[in-house]
């Protein structure tokens, strides 16, 4: 999977940039007579009118993969761009300082890449563009068959809900509504249970805004991110950074788990051009004279051109809309203001009805009788463009964000221990997570929110989804207090069944150590111990390459 490794450098260089055995509740016995509806995020391939796989590119926010062919070619045509880009208009900005041209060249060039798989101006899928047709297909079946079956009980994967991922959650959601009833109609079933993740989250809300809750049974939440996603929510409203220790970071949760394949001598490469000041030098330069010019414009362009979709709309955080439609389209009234205006209208629709009243929907689902859990992942670095790189993360979205409101420390400071002791004597020591990193208690629903570290945002367990499971089709409100295991777990590094209790022994699962003072010294002789250290780990992976090379005879 190196292409999702070039998806993410080629996006920040032009930025320039087992499951434990229940004693209560078993999960693993869960056989509902409440149908489930699974709701995912980005991920399934768009294809074009005549059946064709369109390039993935854009949805490297997500988990699967398109046509991988496609997806490489893209990546090519990308960075090809950017080349012609920087050749043909770049001198102009520098000299003439003018520098709308280099932007639109920039759109121009990019669309190109992400081909029709984007939106129009409106929002709207363009050329005919949709989901495969089995996708329709099981979604026809779905609505139109039982499929409790021989078995006698409805399973986790029975009801996929299968959609545009690209499209306005609020359109989307009308379709869901139609999902839901037939649902309900073919199975006899009063109401029905939900599973959400990622993207599925916006539009399970927007759902519950127009359609309210009297259909649904239970909602799982699993890696939410209708609180705000801070990578799309940042990058959008012009909070753009990049952190090489954390690109440090994210190289190395990509290999281990799989997703990379790079060499710690490469790692060791970047670790030491950050600790020598090679890299703090070119990027100072860059901002005493390019970075007012460039990041304002190239960032607007790259939005319009690559993730403007408004379901990752939906990902921006209330605090940073106003500023993100701005940033990306410029005052009201203007050229590029007017003719995206469609596509305004509907992100700013769903922020002022759904993503300012989030709070309220989650609250009052509690309050109807509806069946609700949380699941928050964490332990690895969100994606380093972004000035919350260092909060405690998925990967995509924080603790913060996708739990509903835990307070948390960051990579670098967990949870003081003033805090906690005043924690621990209003008694709510519970919610505090062994490693120190969070504080469940600030939740909206703290005791129906679990958190699991070890298992990145694009991961779905199957303990996850039998912990759901068993919460939203349970004859009761089941909470932290039912499960033999505690509200903080850790993934298995290799095994998906294995789920156990965090504890102070091994909730140590990153895959990186950190220490600020090496990380990001402010002192001379830090910089300089900072320096001597890297070296020193850059040297031993040479030796430990020239040795290979020897022993291998090349």
């Amino acid at each position: 999977m190196k292409k999702i490794l070039c998806v993410l450098l080629s996006f920040i260089l032009i930025f320039a940039m087992t499951v434990p055995a229940f004693a209560a509740v078993n999960m693993f016995e869960t056989k509902s007579q409440i149908p489930v509806v699974v709701i995912s995020g980005d991920g399934n391939t768009i294809y074009d009118k005549d059946e064709k796989p369109l390039s993935k590119l854009s949805g490297f926010f997500g988990n699967n993969g398109g046509a991988s062919g496609d997806t490489d070619e893209a990546v090519k045509k990308l960075l090809g761009s950017a080349m012609h880009m920087y050749k043909e208009y770049l001198l102009e900005g520098i000299f003439k300082d003018n520098w709308e041209p280099f932007y639109a060249a920039i759109q121009e060039e990019v669309s190109k890449a992400f081909g029709d798989i984007l939106l129009d101006e409106n929002g709207e899928a363009s050329n005919g563009t949709h989901i495969s047709q089995w996708h329709r297909d099981q979604v026809e079946y779905s609505m139109n068959n039982d499929r409790k079956g021989d078995k006698g009980f409805y399973d986790r994967g029975d009801y996929f809900f299968w959609y545009d991922w690209r499209l306005d959650p609020m359109e989307i959601a009308k379709d869901f509504n139609e999902f839901i009833k037939a649902i309900k109609r073919v199975t006899g079933s009063e109401k029905v249970s939900i599973i959400c993740r990622c993207l599925g989250t916006n539009v399970v809300c927007a759902y519950l805004e127009q359609f309210g809750s009297d259909d649904i049974y239970g909602v799982g939440f699993d890696g939410s991110v209708c609180m705000g996603a801070e990578p799309i929510s940042e990058a959008l409203s012009g909070k753009f950074k990049v952190d090489v220790v954390a690109i440090e970071r994210i190289l190395r949760d990509g290999n281990a788990f799989g997703t990379f394949d790079i060499d710690p001598f490469v790692i060791s490469c970047i670790d030491l051009a950050q600790k020598s000041g090679i890299i703090d030098a070119y990027v100072g330069y860059k901002k005493a004279t390019l970075y007012a010019k460039l990041v304002e414009g190239v960032t607007s362009a790259l939005a319009l051109s690559s993730i403007s979709y408004p379901c990752y709309w939906a990902c921006v955080k209330p605090s940073d809309f106003d500023t993100a439609v701005k940033y990306v389209f410029g005052k009201e009234g203007s050229e590029k203001y007017v003719k995206y205006a469609g596509l305004i209208e509907k992100i700013t629709n769903y922020n002022e009805k759904v993503k300012k009243h989030i709070p309220e929907l989650i609250k009052g689902l509690p309050e109807n009788g509806v069946k609700v859990g949380v699941i928050s992942k964490y332990g690895t670095q969100m994606i380093p463009t972004c000035q919350s790189a260092n909060n405690i993360a998925d990967t995509f979205v924080s603790v913060t964000s996708s739990s509903f409101g835990a307070t948390t420390g960051t990579i670098y400071e967990p949870l003081s221990d003033e805090y906690i002791a005043a924690q621990q004597v209003k008694g709510l020591g519970k919610y505090i997570s062994p490693d120190k990193n969070i504080d469940a208690s600030t939740c909206l629903l703290p005791d129906n929110t679990w958190f699991i570290k070890g298992v990145r945002h694009s991961e779905w367990t199957y303990a996850e989804d039998m912990l759901l499971m068993t919460v939203v089709t349970s004859d009761r409100q089941l909470t932290i207090d039912d499960f033999d295991e505690s509200q903080f777990m850790v993934k298995h590094p290799t095994d998906w069944w294995a789920m156990t209790a965090m504890t102070e022994e091994n909730c140590n699962t990153e895959n990186w150590e950190v220490d600020e003072k090496l990380d990001h010294p402010t002192t001379l002789p830090g910089k300089l111990l900072a320096f001597l250290t890297s070296f020193f780990n850059w040297f031993r992976e040479l030796v430990r390459i020239l040795r290979n090379k020897i022993n291998s005879g090349e």
